[in-house]
């Protein structure tokens, strides 16, 4: 393997996105920050107008939702996600004083400071409910945030998504994330020549999830660089799903090498960063520079207080530039160019 391999790849990504999981967990007054009382209570006073109001919740905008004091830290948050570190905790919504519509409007109102919210599946979904329904992964036609399994570390489809904490398991459920640029960093150091095939397009299962005229699968690139920018698309189980459609590409023993050395590296500890998400917790990831994982868990009998976080999938307005090839998966984003 020589320089020459290496001439073909983007460069080494020295930037913001580039972080390992213990100093980030060392910086945690950065990525970490506690909604103050008058910043609840202006959400509150927002979604109390629009609960009267009898707008449906699920469509309101920015302008709909007015937050004086919260929304320049919002348009703060949303650098941070999209030209920083790709994620942030907000801590101490008192969740437990609302009914699940009223946390409900909260978070869209919030969320819609950051980015215009797109469908979560066929249905059109836009407020996911995260939860175990006792489905199980081996149907490809089940989602695995459905069931308590271990979701494995991959992307969603939009540029931000966004948990609220409602209910924690009774053990497990654990948040976990990885930056795709250093793994892109450290597969370029130690494998030039298998991460290559990384930049070849792969098939990646819709498990189910299809568009009237799309493929039951789509093929993009695992790393994408296009305009200066690196981006990341994955989901190991399902591009191995994918394998069960006979025109789907193939994958060689030596793709199967190469994404054991992806998932290796973003299992390391040494790469990624775990936190334990608490009733009233949001956390914000950026798909595009972020990969996130959830670990199994043991949920309570009681229905409830069995594990329950709310999900929004938001396009962020400016965001990077993206390839044409997205299009075929980000159904409701046009590329930027």
């Amino acid at each position: 393997m020589g320089n020459n391999m290496i001439d073909t790849l983007p460069s080494e990504q020295h930037n913001a996105f580039a972080w390992y999981g213990p100093d980030m967990q060392q910086r945690e007054s950065e990525w970490l920050s506690f909604f103050t009382q008058d910043e609840i209570k202006e959400l509150e006073i927002a979604a109390e107008r629009i609960a009267s109001s009898g707008k449906n919740f699920l469509e309101i905008t920015a302008e709909d939702f007015p937050l004086p004091i919260l929304a320049p830290k919002l348009l703060e948050l949303r650098k941070e996600l999209t030209r920083g570190k790709g994620f942030a905790l907000l801590h101490g919504l008192p969740v437990e004083k609302y009914s699940e519509v009223e946390s409900g409007i909260i978070f869209c109102g919030l969320g819609a400071h950051l980015g215009r919210t797109m469908p979560q599946n066929a249905q059109g979904h836009l407020l996911g409910h995260v939860r175990d329904i006792g489905m199980k992964s081996d149907d490809p036609n089940v989602r695995i945030y459905q069931t308590s399994e271990r979701q494995t570390f991959h992307t969603d489809s939009c540029d931000v998504v966004g948990l609220l904490c409602l209910n924690t398991a009774k053990r497990g459920g654990l948040s976990m994330l990885v930056s795709s640029t250093t793994i892109f960093n450290e597969m370029r150091n130690s494998r030039p020549d298998l991460v290559q095939l990384l930049f070849e397009p792969i098939a990646t299962d819709r498990r189910g999830e299809v568009p009237p005229g799309m493929l039951p699968y789509f093929l993009i690139p695992v790393f994408n660089y296009y305009k200066g920018y690196l981006t990341v698309i994955y989901q190991r189980q399902y591009i191995e799903s994918a394998q069960r459609f006979p025109d789907a590409p193939r994958l060689t023993e030596k793709h199967k090498e190469v994404l054991d050395l992806f998932d290796e590296l973003a299992n390391s500890p040494r790469l990624n960063l775990s936190m334990e998400l608490e009733p009233g917790d949001m956390q914000f990831v950026y798909n595009h520079t972020l990969l996130h994982d959830r670990t199994a868990f043991e949920d309570w009998e009681d229905d409830n207080k069995k594990r329950h976080l709310l999900r929004l999938w938001l396009a962020v307005p400016g965001d990077r530039p993206l390839p044409e090839i997205f299009a075929t998966k980000f159904t409701d984003r046009i590329p930027a160019q």
